[in-house]
């Protein structure tokens, strides 16, 4: 048995597998894989409506909130944000977290003025800032919820006198938000909620149509509201797995059950690192993540023997990004809590060996 603690393309829940395998050869009894059946036919509007419906039902998504299914990953939404809400000689402020919020900053550049409201790049994005002005002036202020290369996130968000966009794709669905605190929520499926290749976008409806420029159609917001996530042909596969994946969260209990064992998970493996002498973790105390916990061997040439150990136990994607070194266990929704208890075991293991 494997456990998956890999940081992106992340860990499925089998049972969702196991049906998409099935949908591969025979999509609902209809003699036809789900790869070659039309977007337009009675069979996929079904999956993507239940798909809408089930982000709708999941994150108590208010009236006048559309739900997207797009292409490009968040990296594409770095651009469609501010393309979409920053109207032309305006100005969006961001607060720079880590490697995507400097790179969603990048790309607003693009379009207008950016102010960076607060950085911790000077500690390498260990923690997250808090004491900053959201400027009131600006079309929207831009924040990521949590950093997947840094495990830093937002315990808490910010009260904003201007519409917030949230980047929230590695923590997608681990815990309960009020959708009505946000202008836009955007996430690549690929980490919390289904496959690479579909995007999810959340976005409040009377915010479009005010930046007094012209946007190409597959780019613009309300075109594809229109089109209902089927202007061109959408990524059928990705959005049906990841159907099945809401549909496993909801029997589950939804967001706020998956919140109980997602902390559950979080404080079994900081209490083990915090513990264990040979380990340290990487973010400030009060910015922990619950979904990408970040940490490191007090003794750097112990990286490579615990990494050997991990590996004979079964325990893959450990590996910490190379901005930060170490090891980074994602422990996203679909990975059960035995998963964390087989690291913690071998973190102790280790321990003793190497006294």
């Amino acid at each position: 048995m494997k456990h998956n603690f890999g940081a992106g393309p992340g860990i499925l829940p089998h049972e969702v597998l196991k049906q998409a395998a099935e949908a591969v050869i025979d999509f609902n009894g209809t003699g036809l894989s789900l790869l070659e059946i039309s977007h337009r036919s009675p069979e996929f509007e079904a999956v993507l409506n239940e798909a809408v419906a089930l982000v709708k039902e999941l994150f108590s998504v208010p009236e006048g909130y559309s739900v997207l299914f797009l292409q490009g990953g968040a990296s594409t939404q770095f651009a469609l944000a501010p393309y979409n809400l920053l109207p032309e000689g305006g100005k969006a402020a961001y607060l720079e977290t880590g490697v995507w919020a400097n790179k969603a900053l990048k790309e607003a550049k693009f379009f207008g003025d950016v102010e960076v409201v607060a950085t911790s790049k000077e500690s390498n994005f260990t923690y997250i800032p808090k004491d900053y002005t959201i400027p009131a002036d600006a079309a929207y202020f831009h924040i990521t919820s949590n950093n997947t290369i840094y495990g830093t996130q937002l315990q808490e968000f910010p009260k904003s006198p201007i519409p917030v966009v949230c980047d929230m794709s590695s923590d997608i669905f681990s815990r309960t938000v009020n959708v009505a605190d946000f202008g836009v929520i955007y996430a690549g499926a690929q980490k919390n909620m289904g496959p690479a290749g579909v995007t999810l976008v959340i976005v409040k409806d009377d915010l479009l149509g005010k930046t007094g420029r012209k946007i190409p159609a597959m780019f613009n917001y309300e075109v594809q509201i229109d089109g209902g996530s089927m202007y061109n042909t959408p990524p059928c596969f990705a959005i049906y797995v990841s159907m099945l994946t809401l549909k496993w969260l909801k029997a589950k209990g939804g967001v706020p059950a998956i919140e109980v064992e997602n902390n559950e998970k979080a404080k079994a493996l900081y209490e083990e690192i915090d513990r264990n002498p040979l380990f340290k973790a990487v973010a400030a105390v009060e910015d922990r993540s619950r979904m990408n916990v970040c940490f490191v061997a007090e003794n750097p040439e112990l990286e490579k023997p615990f990494l050997k150990l991990c590996d004979e136990k079964g325990i893959v994607g450990l590996k910490g990004h190379r901005s930060v070194g170490g090891f980074r266990a994602s422990i996203y929704n679909a990975l059960p809590i035995t998963s964390v208890h087989v690291l913690i075991e071998a973190m102790q293991e280790f321990a003793e060996k190497n006294k």
